[in-house]
């Protein structure tokens, strides 16, 4: 395998235009989002702003599809229209100034609407990446929802109404490589060491180096000398229970310390960390449940020609776990208190296993690519190399259709409803808010003297709602009567707060990193609280 080529120095124009965002998803995730299609139906404000989350972080082109003219009430809350394109088209008045804010971002638009294209244009939707939705009626997000989870490209449908919000994410099938958790310990495998490894390791004795050399050993190799002497008092056994590990600590602290240092019960860095790596290295190394769970996957042991990559290395790597009993080592080091020559040695050893580990998992996803029939592109070196980098933190994440759960005459909300405060009775009040639209073709409220009306239309829908899916549940009237008041409003601070989220859950799909939404989530902008849910 060959080398990769070594970085520049110099940061491209484009490297520093977004330098933030690379920091957080990386080349890899950048060029994702660069190739990425995504579809808006709608042009609202909760729309554009979703939009404009996407367009400045480089999202590759986006298409709005709009039939609606732009209205005196869409220039009152959509920040990306103007008052003189009232009664020009939205679509095409709301691409013209999305584009200004980045011109590395292609842009169009179609000027009908979403339930016209699906009933004369079968494959439309199919060739984006992901489509977004908002403001859609109940009826066309269920032939919407169908459509594309036939066609497995994502749906991402919002609604923003007065101070209320919520995001749904429909996907068929998601895998994540990057999840990048909140805190990983180092992958030091002291417990396992491979031969090169244990060799470096054993090679030093610390209780014959003098206090000037003890203080440029790495913390590794100190935690295993002392790993080897609890072992040895304990019948080969490592140290699970915290007493155990304070035991193990306990020794490195008697060691650490010189005469003076005794006194002052001051520890040198090196072993304070190696007493700190006590805690999270000394364990058996398993793999994880998460990542266990896909390499048992009927995907992953049933190849088929029509596997993704990310399959056919789940099963490369379920044979080496077999083999060896562990994921392939990360390759890298923290930061740690050392001598240059020792902590450089330490870290090509972890390397150079590395790379061993990856040439042996994409020799064998390459020779099953090639017993499947796929080309010798579908698996790539440094696509590999990415793979066995992240393997602890593979996640995989199979959703539900919309179109099933608007049918559904059992919906399980029990367990969120018990809880009188649950904002699962927004979810419950914005679906009847939903249905109310398709029976009267107007939102509950749109109009001052047909308030009072509504409220009993709109609690009427939701009885019948929840009725279906078996509760007896009554709502609180003023939650009702909130939504009522709202009308057809559409608050811009709300809208930009749920844009933003938003548009964070696109960028983890189109890029499979950091674990995405499963599946609902709703915003509460009166208390300023939220909430996700799983239906």
């Amino acid at each position: 395998m060959s080398s990769p080529v070594p970085k520049s120095p110099e940061q491209s124009e484009k490297s520093r235009k977004y330098d933030r965002q690379l920091r957080l998803w990386g080349d890899h995730g950048q060029r994702l989002l660069e190739n990425s299609k995504v579809c808006l139906i709608n042009a609202t404000a909760l729309g554009t702003e979703i939009l404009k989350s996407l367009i400045l972080p480089g999202v590759g082109s986006f298409t709005i599809v709009d039939g609606e003219k732009v209205t005196e009430e869409d220039i009152g809350c959509n920040f990306f229209l103007e008052y003189e394109s009232v009664g020009l088209p939205r679509a095409q008045i709301a691409t013209q100034c999305l584009l200004e804010l980045n011109p590395d971002v292609r842009g169009d638009y179609i000027d009908e609407t979403a339930e016209h294209i699906l009933s004369n244009t079968q494959n439309f939707f199919k060739n984006f990446t992901l489509v977004v939705a908002t403001g859609v009626s109940e009826k066309v997000l269920v032939t919407l929802s169908k459509h594309l989870w036939e066609c497995n490209v994502p749906l991402l449908v919002c609604r923003s109404i007065g101070f209320l919000g919520y995001v749904r994410l429909q996907i068929k099938e998601h895998t994540i490589i990057e999840a990048h958790p909140d805190s990983e310990s180092p992958d030091l495998r002291l417990d396992i060491p491979w031969p090169a490894l244990q060799e470096y390791l054993d090679g030093v004795n610390i209780e014959q180096l003098d206090q000037k050399e003890k203080n440029h050993v790495p913390p590794p190799v100190i935690l295993r000398y002392y790993l080897n002497k609890y072992k040895e008092s304990h019948e080969g056994k490592l140290p699970e229970k915290r007493v155990e590990k304070e035991a193990l600590k306990q020794m490195i602290r008697d060691s650490g310390n010189s005469e003076e240092g005794k006194q002052r019960f001051v520890l040198d860095e090196n072993f304070e960390q190696a007493i700190h790596y006590a805690n999270s290295c000394v364990t058996t190394r398993a793999v994880p449940d998460h990542v266990q769970v896909i390499l048992d996957d009927d995907c992953c042991t049933n190849l088929t020609q029509s596997s993704s990559s990310f399959w056919i290395m789940c099963a490369a790597l379920r044979e080496m776990v077999e083999a060896e009993g562990a994921l392939p080592v990360r390759g890298t080091l923290p930061d740690m208190a050392a001598d240059t020559n020792s902590y450089v040695t330490l870290q090509n050893i972890y390397q150079k296993r590395a790379q061993q580990q990856v040439e042996v998992i994409y020799r064998r996803a390459s020779q099953i690519a090639r017993n499947l029939g796929l080309s010798q592109e579908t698996i790539t070196e440094s696509e590999v190399k990415y793979f066995c980098k992240h393997s602890s933190e593979l996640h995989l994440i199979r959703g539900t259709c919309i179109a099933d759960e608007y049918q559904k005459t059992n919906l399980d909300l029990t367990a969120y409803l018990e809880d009188p405060d649950s904002l699962i009775f927004y979810y419950v009040v914005l679906r009847g808010l939903e249905r109310f639209i398709g029976e009267f073709n107007a939102y509950p409220g749109q109009f001052e003297d047909q308030v009072e009306p509504d409220i009993l239309k709109l609690k009427g829908v939701i009885g019948k709602l929840l009725s279906e899916w078996g509760y007896s549940h009554a709502l609180r009237e003023e939650r009702v009567y909130e939504v009522c008041r709202y009308g057809t409003a559409e608050l811009h601070s709300v809208s930009s707060i749920l844009g933003g989220c938003a548009a964070q859950e696109v960028i983890k799909v189109i890029t499979n990193q950091y674990k995405p939404l499963n599946n609902i989530f709703i915003y509460d902008g009166i208390n300023c609280t939220s909430a996700s849910f799983c239906l």
